[in-house]
């Protein structure tokens, strides 16, 4: 059957004829496309916090492209899965390697790649952390979060966890028991293990009115007196046991608007752990993998953790894989014996394959020096543009993940309606600088969805950081100006 334009399939679907979808370089209206989707898939993602959802064609290196063939500069990176870029020669050449040979086994096999990645893992892990350890291997980020309590709850033989205020963890029923944000369980019902929140240490709005420069990190005190005396309610002096299994962490908040904590908070939090019989567990399925230009972002505040849970940029987004490593007396065959945990595609052989090469282009090359260059270049462009626009209330970073605080002019009171307007505005693709036509990919996120939240690619070439400067400060004028 001959294949039609986008649009005589979605007219031909609609009208009850047999269609075949065509091929991605087939010309025709998006508005066609548009129109079939709205009628087959459901919106419960997160596609349609786009007013006008945009289709995209291809991708490579910092760019997402258009069926017009616009650039997209991408300023997040598919949430920073992709921390190589789009298209690595290398990567791509090491999946198709393995379609070629081995693409496919059941996870109760071994396959070389499987071994080879646990052991680069491994070994990473215990330069960044000093400790021994294993790997054990599952599909997504929420899925290795949900390993990681199931670790904590067979070792500890206990449920409730810390957690923090603006934290994100996934959105299956225990990631989401962990993640801050009522609305993520209100339809669903009663959480009967939601984990006790307790503020993060966002110091530009201090939940407690605090200065950074004078609060001796009063936050984390705050957490230390509930284990002062038993009247708290965390632990019993008695027997020295707390009622808490664990503390879950992001180092540095991602959905939470990227905000980084002060020097010494996670030294004082990690020896609390460690003081009162609770593991600390390590999100890193967004900030891992050189993202604050170490391997783990935990790596930056002198905490060693007993779980890490990684995934996103480890296939660089080529292929679902993610993983828990753990401390050898966690996790050891005795300690998590076969069948604990299982899922059919977990350790897949094109996603370790993927992951492999990424560790190995990882060990290649000294990403802690090139990330820090160019996240603290990338931070002084965005500080000249705040001086520029009193809107950008706050400028923060650690390495290649940065933010933007978007506010009113006061520049403290939040602006979710021109940050909005700010990701809508990149979207529309029309962007003119230096007489060519653009389009700029951000993401938003923060307490208020009023950040710009920037994971850019860890390749980014100097010019296109300047470009990322330019576009920012023309959605900005472009924004405020339609707003008056």
């Amino acid at each position: 059957m001959e294949r039609g334009a986008p649009g005589d399939t979605a007219r031909a679907w609609r009208t009850g004829k047999e269609a075949m979808l065509p091929p991605h370089s087939a010309p025709g209206s998006d508005a066609d496309w548009l129109a079939l989707e709205a009628e087959v898939c459901s919106h419960g993602d997160t596609v349609h916090y786009a007013r006008q959802p945009r289709f995209f064609a291809r991708s490579h290196g910092s760019y997402l492209y258009d069926n017009r063939d616009t650039p997209y500069l991408d300023l997040q990176m598919w949430y920073s899965a992709v921390n190589l870029g789009y298209g690595n020669e290398r990567v791509n050449a090491a999946v198709a390697r393995q379609l070629g040979t081995l693409p496919q086994l059941a996870p109760q096999y071994l396959h070389y790649e499987r071994v080879e990645l646990a052991a680069r893992l491994v070994d990473g892990t215990r330069r960044a952390f000093g400790a021994a350890g294993r790997v054990h291997f599952d599909v997504g980020g929420s899925q290795a979060v949900e390993d990681a309590l199931k670790l904590v709850r067979l070792r500890t033989g206990r449920q409730r966890v810390y957690a923090f205020e603006g934290g994100y963890h996934g959105r299956t029923l225990g990631a989401s028991a962990i993640t801050s944000a009522y609305r993520y369980r209100e339809p669903f019902g009663e959480f009967g293990d939601r984990a006790e929140f307790v503020p993060f240490p966002y110091c530009f709005r201090c939940p407690y009115g605090k200065r950074r420069e004078t609060c001796e990190l009063y936050c984390v005190a705050q957490i230390e007196r509930k284990f002062e005396h038993p009247y708290t309610g965390a632990w019993s002096s008695r027997t020295g046991r707390s009622e808490f299994a664990a503390f879950v962490v992001e180092p540095v908040q991602g959905t939470g608007g990227y905000v980084v904590p002060p020097p010494g908070y996670f030294e004082r939090l990690a020896r609390l752990c460690r003081e009162h019989g609770m593991l600390l567990v390590d999100d890193e399925v967004q900030m891992g993998f050189y993202r604050t230009g170490r391997l783990w972002a935990l790596e930056h505040f002198d905490a060693q953790p007993d779980v890490v849970a990684f995934g996103k940029a480890l296939t660089n987004g080529l292929n679902p894989l993610s993983g828990i490593w753990a401390r050898e007396e966690l996790i050891g065959p005795d300690a998590f014996p076969p069948g604990t945990t299982h899922s059919t595609f977990a350790a897949n052989p094109l996603g370790t394959a993927a992951g492999l090469e990424v560790m190995k282009i990882f060990e290649e090359r000294d990403y802690a020096l090139a990330v820090e260059r160019k996240g603290s270049y990338l931070l002084e462009l965005l500080r000249d543009l705040a001086r520029a626009h009193p809107e950008i209330g706050d400028v923060d970073g650690l390495g290649l993940a940065l933010r933007l605080e978007i506010c009113q002019a006061d520049g403290y009171t939040p602006n979710q309606e021109l940050a909005d307007a700010m990701f809508q505005r990149g979207l529309a693709g029309d962007l003119r600088i230096g007489g060519r036509e653009l389009g700029l990919v951000l993401d938003i996120g923060g307490y208020y969805k009023n950040v710009i939240t920037l994971a850019p690619s860890l390749d980014i070439a100097d010019e296109d950081l300047e470009l990322a400067r330019d576009l920012l400060d023309l959605v900005l004028i472009e924004c405020k100006q339609s707003d008056r």
